[in-house]
């Protein structure tokens, strides 16, 4: 096995946001990543059959909102969309767009995705070029679950799919429109992969493809020779046939005949979106390899996370850490992996997964596979490393800066080849300590509410407006979702900085923290990571600070006063009730007036020399994108609240 070049690591910063001198640098906004997606899908597909299944249900809905609203693709063509009973169902009629020669999408998660498996197999094997996009979840198992891992993918790796996953929302919007090109160059159809809720529902900035890229990357689906019509009669063929002893085996290794030749297509489709865009992709994503000792190896939002570990564990510990990010898991890039690994002493390949009646998890078990055959080839003679596996953040537990620099402890003392993160058990490794990897200068805010009370939108609000704003901005805003959270108390998170925010996770350290009931004192302890100096917002109907200062507890007074922490106080619920005339929008307008409140605390307008005016008309800008299409009134009555919040705060100060 002769080996490529060892690959170079990725810039430091990323490739978020392209360079000026790309033709198509694309359209700088802020979306999760299932607005992303839906984005793409709703330009160049001509329809969607999807059954809605928690994460990936927005995605379903984005699409079929546009086509209720008449929305048409790029080449003037109403968008086809069809609810089906089941994803089984959702599947087979994907199957028969797919064969008739359309260019379709399905939008599906967990169980809904493993029920599509039969269909699954008889896409690949007619070679049909379908994208579905899955919002990867947990599987049921001893229990259920909604949220992010990635058995449900694994479940269904060997249906003859290629396989890619992102690792954000702008990665998820790219690769929708790299596998829809390499899908129907390869005539293999693809999942484009993001975690559930980690990423289907994190707000970020992106930069979206703009549509004349779009179509001149994909083309009209009529106009390409790329789709077949495999139903059309002046060119009959069979499909779907019986094979028996004499037959099937051929018809199967036949199909060899697409699936080699599809990591050349793969790559020469992401090269070339690399040249239109700035956005480089590859089959995997080194980063910091070139003198790495270790490495830490993962798919999805950890990713990102593991980078800023990696160049922390550097800049503080002295530690040569490095990271891989693999991006395509089918076709599987074995000898990229190996070229990018091949010089460390010991990787942690940390999953979603845990398969413990496996010689290990999937994507470990295969990097050895592959490190196997290449040290048995023709290559010459290779480097193996100490492969250490690791199951970590499933069901979405939280994966933290800490977990990583413990995985990196662990296998840079040659400790356990197998282990998990996050959870106490006796194959856990613990985290010591959990470091602040935020950009520096970041300011992060964690809202402390009660679900059903609009907190997910208040969250979502502000930081669509937050990342609008003219002054170049990062944001991520991330809630904890659950059904289960209605009427009980919920956490929200959100992220301000002027660099790229690459830590996805739960934030320990923050510095503003809103508290929409200040009974949230008596439920545990809100201000815990709270930055000396911060600032701390409560929901209170008093209007007299002494009042306000003498309802909280002893504790948060005391942590008031050692930290030095700045207490507002205002009632968003009236000013909510008095500036909306519409009250089914009165919920959502107390995140509006927090949003007036978070621009008093936050530090960037005074850092950027931004005036309240200035601010308050760059406001105003982004609530017209947001509510313009409601009516005037709505935006009015939005401008008016914000600028509330920012006037009306009260400041308590401690007695």
């Amino acid at each position: 096995m002769s080996l490529p070049a060892r690959p170079p690591s990725a810039d430091r910063v990323g490739a978020a946001v392209a360079p000026a001198a790309a033709p198509y640098p694309g359209l700088r906004t802020t979306a999760d990543g299932s607005e992303a997606v839906v984005w793409v899908e709703t330009h160049i597909t001509q329809g969607a059959c999807a059954y809605p299944i928690t994460p990936s249900t927005n995605m379903g809905v984005g699409y079929q909102t546009a086509q209720a609203r008449g929305q048409k693709n790029l080449w003037g063509e109403p968008l086809f969309f069809v609810e089906l009973e089941s994803e089984h169902s959702s599947a087979s009629t994907c199957e028969g767009f797919a064969a008739a020669g359309g260019r379709v999408t399905n939008f599906t998660s967990g169980q809904g995705l493993v029920l599509m498996k039969e269909v699954l197999y008889t896409i690949a094997g007619k070679r049909l070029p379908a994208v579905f996009h899955v919002g990867a979840r947990a599987l049921t198992s001893q229990a259920l679950n909604v949220h992010c891992g990635h058995d449900d993918v694994m479940a269904v790796t060997d249906c003859g799919w290629g396989m890619a996953f992102a690792k954000n929302a702008q990665d998820a919007a790219d690769l929708a429109l790299i596998l829809r090109r390499a899908a129907e160059e390869g005539e293999t159809p693809f999942l484009c992969v993001q975690d559930g809720f980690l990423t289907t529902h994190t707000v970020e900035n992106v930069r979206l493809p703009e549509p004349p890229l779009m179509a001149e990357f994909v083309g009209d689906p009529y106009a390409t020779t790329r789709l077949r019509n495999l139903m059309n009669p002046e060119r009959p063929i069979m499909s779907g046939v019986v094979q028996n002893q004499d037959a099937y085996m051929k018809g199967k290794i036949a199909q060899r005949y697409f699936t080699d030749r599809l990591p050349g297509i793969l790559s020469g489709v992401m090269a070339r979106y690399g040249e239109l865009t700035g956005r480089s992709r590859g089959l995997v994503e080194p980063y910091r390899l070139e003198d790495a000792e270790y490495a830490l190896c993962g798919m999805g939002s950890l990713v990102e996370t593991a980078m800023a570990t990696a160049d922390w564990l550097r800049d503080r510990r002295g530690l040569r850490v490095g990271v891989l990010g693999v991006t395509v898991f089918r076709p599987f890039p074995a000898r990229e992996i190996v070229a990018a690994l091949s010089g460390v002493r010991a990787v942690a390949v940390i999953e979603r997964m845990d398969n413990p009646l496996a010689a290990g998890n999937p994507l470990a078990t295969e990097i050895k596979a592959a490190f196997a055959d290449a040290a048995s080839g023709d290559g010459g003679a290779i480097r193996i490393p100490i492969i250490h596996g690791a199951s970590a953040g499933l069901g979405s537990r939280d994966v933290r800066p800490g977990d990583l620099v413990a995985a990196v402890g662990e296998i840079a003392k040659g400790g356990r080849r197998s282990f998990v993160l996050g959870i106490p058990h006796e194959a856990a490794v613990p985290r010591t300590e959990d470091p602040d990897v935020r950009p520096p200068g970041a300011f992060s805010m964690r809202g402390h509410s009660v679900g059903g009370f609009g907190s997910v939108a208040t969250n979502r609000v502000i930081a669509t407006l937050l990342g609008d704003l003219p002054f170049e901005l990062w944001v991520q805003a991330y809630p904890l979702y659950g059904s289960e959270k209605k009427g009980l108390p919920t956490t929200y998170y959100l992220t301000v900085a002027e660099e790229r925010i690459r830590t996805h996770s739960e934030l320990a350290q923050v510095d503003f923290v809103p508290l929409n009931d200040i009974n949230a004192f008596k439920l545990g302890d809100p201000l815990a990571g709270i930055a000396a100096g911060g600032t701390v917002f409560v929901q209170s109907a008093e209007t007299d600070p002494a009042r306000i200062w003498a309802q909280m507890s002893d504790a948060a007074k005391s942590a008031i006063r050692d930290k030095g922490l700045r207490l507002l106080a205002l009632d968003t619920v009236k000013i909510a009730r008095e500036t909306s005339t519409n009250p089914a929008l009165r919920q959502r307008m107390q995140g509006v007036v927090l949003l007036g409140i978070f621009l008093r605390a936050t530090p960037f307008l005074e850092r950027r020399k931004v005036g309240v005016e200035q601010a308050f008309a760059a406001v105003e800008s982004s609530v017209r994108k947001l509510f313009g299409k409601r009516s005037e009134t709505v935006v009015q009555e939005n401008l008016r609240a914000a600028r509330r919040g920012y006037d009306e705060v009260l400041e308590v100060l401690p007695l």
